[in-house]
């Protein structure tokens, strides 16, 4: 199998020849990691929209393209910089990287929740790099098309995370005006990625703590899911053959029924130290597809080797017999992490991976 026929297999509820693989890098990350394969001398397509070679190196099975807020993340190398929503930026320095966070909120004092522009999204020329990774490895690989940060969090760098917070409480008409106004950028994005072709369309707002949620399961399915709800059938109305996923950090057992059914077919990243992949699994697992679930706040930055091994046996072992798995890092793999435990993660994948599963005793 390729690794599109492999992804789809997959999130069909099939076994393929092996579990397909999805790994996240930040910057400093990846460049550890393209050092390692000296990615310069390998020969991989060198565009403008050329995938990663350690991507392609390590045999990532799925490509992603970020339109939207998220692409404000590391969008400069200024201490501080502006998006083009207005929202301000800044460079953390935490001694092995850097992270950018949200720090200036351009409509915190907004009374009206239809004050304010939202970019043009309807531009062809924002979608140059999903018609190109469609075009060149669509045959081969199942391309990504995020419109992460999509409204919750998108509403909170607009306004400040306390303020939203607050406004759930003591401003529920203005919210509920605030969603369905940010909801208009997520539609054209959105539309605009399922008709240049691709495979999965990933949404995505923390609402998850490390053991609960950030907000109660009432005020979720009163705010969010309506709006999540209009999204997902829009997208799978446009193309039916198009499958669903959306990332929230977290303990979100309770709201996964939820996003069941509305129509969600893939969550990630599954966060094993609040979210027992098992668990997940054996309740959800004959509709949900996981994608990611190897813990990447202890194992992948501070195991030994032998611990990423386990992890990755007991995923294959408790997860991956009937498909509905695409196994990574629960998120993006810090510059901290010893590039063995990367290699002993793709090398126990791709040898114990392989359907029918067999784990080693």
């Amino acid at each position: 199998m390729n690794s599109k026929q492999r992804v789809l297999a997959a999130l069909n509820g099939e076994e393929p020849d092996r579990v397909p693989i999805d790994v996240w890098y930040t910057p400093e990350m990846l460049d550890k990691m393209s050092d390692h394969i000296g990615a310069d001398e390998l020969g991989y397509p060198d565009e403008e929209y050329s995938p990663e070679p350690v991507h392609l190196f390590f045999g990532n099975d799925l490509l992603r393209t970020t339109v939207g807020p998220a692409a404000s993340y590391y969008l400069s190398d200024e201490d501080y910089y502006e998006d083009e929503w207005g929202i301000g930026w800044r460079q953390i320095d935490y001694g092995q990287g850097t992270y950018t966070e949200p720090y200036r909120h351009p409509l915190k004092e907004i009374t009206d929740p239809n004050d304010f522009e939202i970019p043009d999204f309807s531009n062809d020329e924002r979608y140059n790099d999903v018609r190109y990774l469609v075009e060149e490895f669509g045959d081969t690989h199942a391309v990504v098309g995020e419109i992460s940060c999509t409204i919750f969090e998108l509403s909170w760098y607009l306004r400040g995370f306390d303020v939203v917070l607050s406004d759930f409480y003591r401003n529920k008409d203005f919210l509920h005006g605030y969603f369905n106004r940010l909801k208009e950028w997520a539609l054209t994005a959105g539309t605009k990625l399922v008709e240049a072709g691709v495979d999965i369309i990933f949404m995505g707002d923390d609402v998850g703590s490390q053991d609960n949620m950030m907000i109660d399961p009432e005020t979720f399915r009163e705010f969010l899911k309506p709006v999540y709800a209009e999204l997902f059938s829009t997208f799978k109305d446009l193309n039916p053959d198009v499958k669903v996923a959306f990332h929230t950090d977290g303990n979100v057992i309770d709201v996964i029924p939820d996003y069941l059914e509305i129509g969600l077919d893939i969550l990630n990243p599954i966060q094993p130290q609040s979210l027992d992949p098992k668990l997940v699994r054996e309740k959800f697992g004959d509709r949900l597809t996981m994608w990611g679930s190897i813990d990447n706040q202890y194992t992948m930055p501070f195991g030994s080797v032998d611990e990423v091994k386990a992890e990755v046996r007991s995923r294959l072992e408790n997860v991956a017999p009937g498909g509905r798995l695409i196994l990574g890092p629960s998120h993006n793999v810090q510059p901290n992490t010893p590039v063995e435990n990367m290699l002993a993660f793709y090398d126990t994948v791709k040898e114990e991976g392989r359907y029918p599963i067999s784990v080693p005793a």
